[in-house]
């Protein structure tokens, strides 16, 4: 009876040290991820649609960018396999996530599910920066149950205000090209790499100008192809220098 005793009041410290651990890591982050999620709530009623839809995207998606994406595409009524397709292009990333994400130190089938199913690009961030073993499996499920916590909280926030508000806001739209045009800058200022953005470019106007009707689909398509073919010539010149 005593080591029981011993056993329960040992974990319930454990528990919450790894959720004192997951708020500190994630208070940054939550700063960021609340006002976007309210930013993304009030795009979803000034839409047209209910407010309960930004919840449930945050729960049945639960992706940033695609979320705001899939909000003009559900609006549109897109086809459901072009839907499916440009998901996988937007989100495909996650699948490299995986390759070093510490998924082994969360115990339990449920938890790794929803671990795997709440990898994103801030779960990912906060873990990458320090030795997976370094990482207690409850603190990692706290940290992903944070972020979303912060994500859906700020989505119900803002479509409660947007079903509020009589007026509709002007410039929501543009949320999602300034979000991506923020993570681009981001991205060049760490690697320096002009190629890459002219790329992209290069591919948007070739998309534009050959389908305007899918030139979204298009041009991630194209610049995903882009981008395999370059990384084979790295490669190659590489190994011609070795």
């Amino acid at each position: 009876m005593n080591d029981s005793s011993s056993d329960v009041a040992g974990a319930a410290p454990a528990g919450a040290s790894n959720l004192a651990g997951a708020l500190i890591d994630t208070v940054s982050v939550g700063v960021g991820l609340f006002p976007l999620g309210v930013a993304f709530g009030l795009l979803v009623v000034q839409s047209g649609l209910d407010w309960w839809w930004a919840p449930a995207f945050s729960i049945l998606i639960y992706a940033g960018s695609m979320e705001f994406l899939a909000v003009g595409l559900v609006v549109t009524a897109i086809p459901l396999p072009l839907l499916a397709l440009t998901t996988l292009l937007v989100n495909f990333r996650h699948v490299f996530y995986a390759l070093s994400f510490p998924l082994h130190r969360v115990e339990g089938r449920a938890a790794r599910t929803y671990s795997m199913y709440a990898l994103t690009d801030e779960a990912y961030a906060l873990t990458a920066a320090r030795p997976g073993e370094s990482l207690a499996g409850g603190r990692i499920l706290w940290l992903q149950a944070l972020c979303q916590g912060y994500w859906l909280l700020g989505t119900v926030v803002g479509a409660l205000l947007g079903s509020w508000m009589p007026i509709g806001l002007i410039g929501l739209g543009f949320t999602l090209t300034a979000l991506f045009v923020v993570l681009a800058l981001d991205a060049y200022l760490v690697r320096r790499d002009l190629a890459g953005p002219v790329l992209a470019l290069l591919c948007a106007l070739l998309a534009l100008a050959v389908a305007p009707g899918q030139m979204l689909l298009g041009a991630m398509s194209l610049f995903v192809a882009t981008l395999v073919v370059r990384f084979l010539l790295q490669r190659r010149k590489a190994q011609a220098v070795a």
